[in-house]
């Protein structure tokens, strides 16, 4: 490395270590961050990893900009004192009025005429004029630059600047009365994406990786479960995969699946982020009346590429796993306690499968059981605004995925019907609540969707425990749809006593699990398996924030 070099990276250390250290007391023309990728690769690319990660791809909310009294304040990223406020007019003399809004930005005056906007706005459609001052001003360098997204119930635009002026941006339409009163009533939300544009490329580039199915897609995965979760990965000693035999396999025995490369890999790697568990996928075994094993999963892809449930002999979906899955799926099989065994009622819960095969993934409600609580469940920067502000995004461009993925689940929580996002934003706010409010409220088993009732992987299992009696006497009053595959493991469901395991179980492994893993190269850790005795409304008002995910008493 040459000196220059040597000198620029060890300032750069120095003040991405040290927050809010300035090399020079005065406004530099550049700032350290602003150089990283005129570099070589070999001394940038370090540094940009360490201070820019996936997560950073999210936006983070700063507020909703109202009236002029009212002006809202915040710390941008390049520009360190921002304001910004809404004024109405109706210079168009329509309807709602119309008119122009503003952003301003600290010395002076400059018009955008281009500006992102997701949401094409109908010419025919009334409009309503208001002014968005948006004051920006102190910038940390001359070379840095701020990216928001601005979003209201029904249109999400963007814009960036890198200039300390006034600007303004035009409205050309609401989308009607109801989006006027609820920006009139509630304002613009704004959202910073607080990496700026160099490391929200840096996040893209450490997200698109998640998703490739290759060794750098693996690699991708471990290192963002060990950064942003604490997870570890062990390699455990070869053989990698266990010589299972079908005739120890039960009833119920519960299958933990981690996916770690591919598309449903970066999903369980999200997942696991944001819900705790480290496991992303479950199935679980069953034998039919006449002894022969098979596999329940919710979320097998069908010949269509749909996600359905479905009802596997063992044999055919051990080999697939082992031949097929290319997303390198790791596997423990969680025997039941056999008192659990016992109990477990074999032909009620053969006859619930049956009765489910072919049905849909339990997209509805998903989400759902990963936010129980109004500040509990958002590792940073998510919040609920930046949920709503997603959905929205969505909403546009994949109108029906959305209503597949949350609509319909957030009707039943507010006892409507119909109501697309938009209108339920608008709802709930008349209803004296909010959003966040509206995602806490728990989801009922007996709650029929349009295509039937929901169930996730493992709502399909827990759903059989319950018709299997294994949550009774208090069954009525557990919402396992409520449920994560964290709050499933932990059950004190499993077997406890590591003699009774079958003699292959984690065989060769110098590590005895108190269940047996049968296929990945890395060990699999569940915390706080098997612990938890289930009570009434349980997993009902659950903090999980990373990276501890500790949850409170009798939540």
């Amino acid at each position: 490395m040459a000196k220059k070099e040597a000198w620029l990276l060890l300032l750069l250390l120095i003040s991405a270590s040290v927050p809010g250290l300035q090399v020079w007391a005065l406004k530099t023309p550049f700032h350290l961050r602003d150089v990283l990728p005129l570099l070589p690769r070999h001394v940038s690319w370090p540094i940009m990893t360490r201070l820019h990660s996936a997560v950073d791809i999210l936006p983070v909310f700063v507020g909703a900009a109202s009236s002029p009294d009212n002006a809202l304040e915040w710390k941008g990223a390049c520009f360190y004192e921002n304001k910004a406020w809404m004024v109405f007019h109706n210079n168009s003399q329509t309807e709602y009025g119309g008119g122009t809004l503003h952003i301003k930005v600290a010395f002076s005056s400059v018009s955008i005429s281009s500006f992102g906007n997701l949401v094409p706005v109908p010419e025919n459609s009334t409009f309503v004029p208001c002014l968005l001052d948006f004051s920006v001003s102190n910038a940390h360098s001359w070379t840095c630059m701020d990216l928001y997204i601005f979003a209201t119930p029904y249109r999400v635009t963007w814009d960036y600047y890198f200039l300390a002026r006034e600007h303004t941006l035009e409205i050309k339409a609401w989308e009607g009365k109801a989006e006027y009163d609820y920006v009139k009533n509630h304002g613009l939300s704004i959202f910073l994406l607080q990496a700026g544009m160099l490391g929200t490329l840096q996040a893209l580039w450490e997200v698109f990786p998640l998703f490739s199915n290759t060794g750098w897609g693996e690699n991708s995965n471990i290192n963002f479960l060990e950064k942003h979760m604490g997870s570890s990965f062990e390699v455990r000693p070869q053989p990698w995969v266990t010589n299972v035999s079908a005739d120890d396999i039960h009833s119920g025995d519960f299958l933990a699946v981690s996916k770690i490369r591919g598309r449903w890999g970066a999903f369980e790697t999200l997942e696991k982020w944001v819900s705790g568990a480290y496991a992303g996928h479950t199935a679980v075994c069953l034998r039919d009346p006449n002894g022969k094993l098979w596999v329940g999963e919710s979320g097998h892809e069908d010949e269509k590429g749909e996600d359905i449930i479905a009802l596997m002999p063992w044999e055919e979906w051990w080999d697939f796993e082992l031949t097929k899955d290319d997303s390198n799926p790791h596997i423990a099989l969680l025997p039941l306690h056999p008192d659990l065994r016992a109990r477990f009622n074999e032909s009620a819960a053969w006859e619930y499968a049956l009765s489910m095969i072919g049905k849909p993934y339990g997209y509805h409600n998903m989400i759902f059981s990963w936010i129980d609580t109004l500040n509990g469940n958002y590792p940073p920067p998510l919040d609920a605004n930046v949920v709503a502000c997603v959905m929205t995004i969505w909403n546009q461009l994949q109108p029906e995925y959305a209503a597949n993925m949350w609509n319909e689940a957030l009707n039943k929580r507010l006892g409507t019907e119909g109501l697309d996002l938009p209108e339920v934003l608008v709802e709930v706010e008349k209803r004296g609540s909010s959003f966040d409010e509206l995602l806490t409220i728990p989801e009922q088993d007996d709650w029929v969707y349009s295509d039937g009732r929901s169930t996730s992987c493992i709502a399909f299992i827990l759903e059989m425990y319950k018709e299997a009696g294994l949550f009774d006497p208090i069954a009525s009053s557990v919402q396992v749809t409520e449920f994560t595959i964290k709050d499933a493991y932990i059950l004190n469901f499993f077997e406890n006593n590591s003699s009774r395991l079958p003699k292959w179980c984690n065989d060769g492994d110098t590590v005895k699990l108190p269940y047996c893993q049968i296929k990945g190269k890395y060990r699999m850790e569940l915390p706080g398996y098997n612990t938890m005795q289930p009570y009434s409304h349980m997993n009902e008002r659950c903090p999980s924030l990373p990276p501890k995910y500790s949850r409170t008493k009798d939540c």
